[in-house]
């Protein structure tokens, strides 16, 4: 682990579970707006509202009897997303990104059948995959042209960009990369590596995978300290801008980069986990009161990214 004692910890401004708890979550994210971001189909119409870009909707199947309909929903697209509007941790997501004569392929080769898909819809609805086991809705999305830049950087999946937004500050960031053992999901407790990135540049600061510093990807063998995150003040703008859409004070912006369409948002996350410290081997806390101690007056977006690029950029190339 990186950092073990008590007293490094509080030294590198390490914020803990009951802390952003208590003095962040509880304190800037009112309850009554969490179901506007842990209901992924929500996110989306109030992202549509506040033009922020988002992957094109495919369909949405919210009742048992139009799991029959799937064939006529999803005809036409060779590739598309499935995945619980209320799930969490990349659970129930299921990725195809071929479709070949009536046949269904995942990113690893491997072969969906139409009735597997079709019960894997059934799954979603029973809340199998839901925030609290609730009654939940499928929500079909067209598939993310992901963008070359990233070739080898990530394993049968698509990376995407965290960013903790704080007061519609962009504070710190993270690129999550899907290897073998995350199967082929962006999640870092299930294996995915963690790339910390400079706040100002876009550039890998460091790597982890399960916490564990890494300089290459353990499935490509890619130097990890040569990523560059392009179009870099476009997500930290679109990041910044969700501040304003959701009325969430603290949250986390997940992105990702469509090769047509550039930066997307793919979903919200008002309970943001804090292994993004680890990635960037830095604590959130300096960066939280900094923001807290400015007057509270409203700042448009391109003043708050350049403010959050001038205080908590560091430039400096991964070790």
């Amino acid at each position: 682990m990186l950092f073990c004692h008590p007293s490094k910890l509080k030294s590198k401004g390490i914020m803990g579970m009951n802390q952003r708890n208590i003095s962040y979550i509880g304190r800037y994210n009112p309850r009554s707006l969490y179901k506007l971001v842990d209901d992924k189909l929500k996110t989306k119409q109030i992202a549509l509202k506040g033009n922020i870009a988002i992957p094109d909707l495919i369909s949405v199947i919210g009742q048992q009897h139009e799991v029959a309909e799937l064939t006529n929903r999803i005809r036409g697209f060779g590739g598309f997303c499935i995945k619980p509007a209320q799930g969490s941790g990349g659970k129930g997501i299921l990725v195809i990104t071929k479709v070949a004569d009536g046949r269904f392929f995942k990113p690893s080769g491997s072969e969906v059948t139409l009735p597997e898909m079709e019960r894997h819809v059934s799954n979603i609805l029973a809340g199998l995959f839901s925030l609290g086991g609730k009654n939940d809705v499928a929500v079909i999305e067209a598939l993310i042209q992901f963008d070359p830049v990233f070739d080898g950087y990530s394993f049968e999946g698509v990376p995407d960009i965290r960013l903790i937004v704080f007061k519609g500050y962009p504070v710190m960031g993270m690129l999550r990369l899907s290897t073998a053992a995350s199967d082929g999901k962006a999640n870092l407790h299930q294996g995915a590596v963690g790339v910390g990135i400079d706040i100002a540049t876009g550039r890998a600061l460091r790597a982890v995978q399960f916490d564990e510093p890494v300089t290459h990807h353990p499935d490509t063998n890619k130097d990890l300290s040569m990523m560059q995150v392009p179009h870099w003040d476009r997500l930290m703008t679109l990041a910044a801008g969700c501040y304003e859409m959701s009325g969430l004070g603290y949250l986390g912006t997940d992105m990702v980069l469509d090769t047509e369409r550039g930066p997307l948002l793919l979903e919200l996350n008002a309970r943001p986990g804090l292994a993004i410290q680890i990635a960037n081997g830095e604590g959130l806390l300096p960066r939280l009161r900094q923001v807290e101690a400015l007057p509270a007056h409203p700042v448009d977006v391109q003043t708050r990214v350049a403010r959050s690029k001038e205080w908590f950029g560091r430039d400096t190339q991964m070790a």
